[in-house]
């Protein structure tokens, strides 16, 4: 009997398959399959292949990293491979407290501990959120005041859990919570019940490890809950009542966190409990709480795709920071608020820095890392680095590109015009965050904008863009600077000037506000910035007549040393703008580009040809004709 072969899902086809198989079979050749009860039985067949060929093509997808889909399964296949899927990071505010005792107690108390647990609380909008600590914080008392400096809170609630070890090999330790930050569990072992044991180091690889190590691992199980795991007296010192052992009573703290939720608290309320040197809670006539740094750095559980992506990356690091893909591994790993990583080796810079990296991350929220954050990841980056190589975090340097269109619409096919304008900011808005944009190295590519806007409605008939870039300058108020803006791009020349544009500031010895612009060389290579002050929309008057220099080929623009008072922006901010030679704009490997739509500008025109009021295009080049090259004002707005 022939064997008919069998390749695809669908329940028509595997019916067909069937009933080619039988005809094959001599007793059945002149059956009729469709007008006899036997079709019910082939029906019957068909779905029993059809589930059961189903059912095993998941079983083979739930197989390998690529093509699983469920978390457990995910994270299963991922552990073989040495990775440890991220949980929830709770976000760290950093206070000040000062604790007044009653004087009464000044000659018998002489040191004040913070106790894990609540700590206080800090809102969030109009959410309030709890903050605590993890580990006992202890300050000696100066008169009758304790000051408890740079402590670290972290949103979250402080939990405890006991376990009792029976020796079994089946035994498990499971957190029966959800949201659990893995970085602040904390593991104590006692040969008693008491609360606090010998404290032991969680570990996620086995290396420098033996059988004295006190150590424990952590692992994702079902439901995004955790198990700990401790060594088998082999990697790692065993638990139990034998001689040797530290006991087998298990005192885990833990703490649950709402993640990113709790990032940018702001006002803190002290809630805490406060033990004096007698651990014994002692009584405060006054509580004094500063907050120093917002709440941040909070993140969620690390997602399937992620975990996808990072564990290939981590385990082909071993562990280690050499290539610019083990920076970007390790650094998501060690600051889970990473959206964008570039890592430039010291050897690529001019003039070379040997022995260097210089890295830059575009933070999830926000353009920059915190003082705070550099440090804490600079520190954890250590025990990843080879021996001789210094790291070092640059602030983000992000070029933002802009457009001024000119959209010609047809006025027979939309009867309002800023509805389509809010249709095309919306198509625009999309288009800015695909894969070639906000990202280092990206690529912003101007035949897609012109479709993207041509495409979101049958009513628009062209469009006349225009693109310009920016770089942000941070002005050092008050201080004499120097600095320097790389575009990364060649810019636009016109020969009369006025290339580079700026917003507002004031130097001093000038009360009128001033603004960057260029003075083009004859070769057009090359110019000269000028600081001026605006007569009208065309004039101005030059302050400063050599106040730096551009390079319109490289796209560079350097300020010479000047004192700048303020700005018309806040946070101390310059906007600074070319235009480029290339409507294509690129980011070199250490500059994140932004397509900026809340600074682009849409202008709606009417088309006159199309909407039938000059069939013959006389007068629209006079009057609506717009050139991608106008150069407009002499600032910046």
């Amino acid at each position: 009997m022939a064997l008919t072969k069998f390749s695809n899902l669908d329940f028509d086809q595997i019916k067909t398959s069937i009933k080619d198989y039988l005809r094959s079979n001599s007793n059945f050749t002149d059956f009729d399959f469709e007008g006899s009860n036997f079709s019910v039985l082939i029906d019957t067949l068909a779905y029993n292949t059809y589930i059961t060929a189903f059912n095993s093509n998941l079983i083979v997808n739930e197989s390998f990293l690529d093509s699983a889909t469920v978390r457990e399964n995910v994270v299963s296949l991922s552990s073989n491979i040495g990775y440890t899927p991220r949980s929830r990071t709770a976000a760290v505010a950093q206070i000040d407290l000062e604790l007044t005792i009653p004087d009464t107690d000044v000659t018998t108390v002489s040191a004040l501990t913070l106790q894990p647990g609540l700590i206080c609380t800090g809102n969030v909008s109009d959410s309030s959120y709890l903050f605590s600590i993890v580990d006992k914080i202890t300050t000696r008392i100066s008169g009758n005041v304790a000051k408890f400096e740079g402590i670290n809170v972290y949103q979250g609630t402080f939990l405890k859990k006991k376990f009792e070890y029976d020796g079994s090999l089946d035994q498990r330790f499971i957190l029966n919570n959800q949201n659990i930050d893995t970085s602040k569990i904390r593991v104590y072992i006692s040969d008693d019940s008491a609360e606090i044991g010998i404290e032991y180091t969680a570990v996620d690889n086995i290396i420098n490890i033996d059988s004295n190590s006190r150590i424990f691992f952590v692992r994702e199980v079902q439901d995004e809950r955790y198990e700990i795991r401790f060594g088998d007296g082999i990697f790692g010192k065993k638990l139990g009542d034998y001689s040797g052992s530290d006991g087998k009573y298990i005192t885990i703290h833990y703490m649950t966190t709402d993640g990113m939720e709790g990032n940018g608290a702001q006002a803190f309320t002290y809630a805490g409990i406060v033990n004096n040197q007698n651990d014994v809670p002692q009584n405060l006539t006054k509580v004094s709480l500063t907050k120093k740094i917002n709440s941040q750095n909070g993140s969620n559980i690390e997602n399937i795709d992620s975990i996808r992506y990072y564990s290939p990356l981590i385990y082909s690091s071993q562990n280690r920071a050499v290539t610019a893909r083990d920076y970007e591994a390790i650094i998501k790993k060690i600051y889970p608020n990473t959206e964008s990583v570039s890592v430039i080796g010291g050897e690529e810079l001019d003039p070379p820095e040997f022995g260097t990296v210089k890295i830059s991350i575009k933070p999830t929220n926000g353009s920059y890392v915190s003082d705070f954050s550099k440090s804490n990841i600079l520190s954890k980056l250590k025990q990843y680095s080879v021996s001789g190589i210094n790291q070092s975090i640059v602030d983000l340097k992000i070029l933002y590109v802009e457009i001024d269109s000119s959209v010609y619409y047809n006025d027979a096919f939309i009867s309002e015009p800023n509805t389509l304008k809010t249709n095309i900011l919306n198509t625009l808005t999309e288009y800015s965050e695909s894969i070639n944009l906000n990202k280092f190295g990206g690529r912003f590519k101007y035949s897609k904008v012109l479709q993207t806007i041509d495409d979101t409605d049958q009513a628009i008939t062209s469009n006349i863009t225009k693109v310009r870039i920016r770089r942000d300058l941070k002005a050092y108020i008050n201080e004499f600077a120097q600095y320097e803006l790389c575009f990364g791009n060649q810019f636009h020349v016109d020969s009369g000037g006025f290339n580079i544009k700026s917003t507002g500031f004031k130097i001093p010895g000038e009360k009128s506000t001033v603004y960057l612009t260029d003075v083009p060389k004859e070769d057009r290579k090359t110019g000269t910035l000028a600081i001026i002050k605006p007569i009208n929309d065309t004039e101005s008057r030059v302050i400063v007549g050599d106040a730096g220099t551009v390079d319109y080929i490289k796209g560079e623009v350097i300020l010479t040393t000047v004192k700048i008072v303020s700005t018309t922006k806040p946070d101390s901010i310059i906007e600074i703008q070319a235009f480029p030679e290339s409507n294509d704009v690129v980011g070199l490997k250490d500059l994140y580009i932004s397509f900026s739509i809340s600074e682009s500008t849409i202008n709606m025109v009417r088309d006159v040809i199309a909407s039938g009021d000059e069939i013959s295009g006389v007068k629209f080049t006079k009057d609506f004709y717009t050139s991608s090259y106008s150069n407009g004002k002499i600032t910046r707005e």
